[in-house]
């Protein structure tokens, strides 16, 4: 069995927003060689998610509004978390959500990919970097 692994980092100006990453992440599979096997793409931080969905405008907005609707960042005061000297309770809360990885299969050297799906970086405590993993294993 062969593996593959690769950090992506990124570093958003805004405080929550999603990045279309499938690219990045077809790339690592091409590098990799491998082609049957399993590629996992993983945030590594607490505050930011990786998930699958479709990369329409509308529909992120949509999640944007709902996710501050359901943890919203203000007031401070609302997270116990906050008193720690962080302002980031919600992001925490958001990223829970959201989920901390995808697992997609890798059939022929390609992600195995339904129609309109896309992997997503979720950021809900930016401007700083942070990192993605994507770790490939299979033949």
């Amino acid at each position: 069995m062969l593996s593959h692994t690769k950090e992506l980092w990124f570093q958003i100006s805004e405080r929550m927003d999603f990045v279309n990453i499938t690219m990045d992440v077809e790339e690592a599979v091409a590098e990799s060689g491998i082609q049957e096997g399993l590629c996992l793409v993983n945030a590594m931080h607490i505050t930011a998610s990786v998930f699958i969905n479709d990369d329409e405008s509308g529909l992120h907005r949509d999640y944007k509004r709902w996710l501050e609707e359901l943890a919203p960042h203000a007031p401070l005061s609302r997270y116990d978390h906050n008193l720690t000297g962080e302002d980031n309770g919600d992001a925490h809360h958001k990223r829970q959500i959201m989920g901390r990885d995808v697992t997609v299969a890798v059939t022929n050297g390609r992600l195995h990919l339904g129609p309109w799906e896309q992997i997503f970086y979720g950021e809900f405590d930016g401007k700083r970097q942070k990192r993605v993993l994507v770790k490939i294993i299979g033949e």
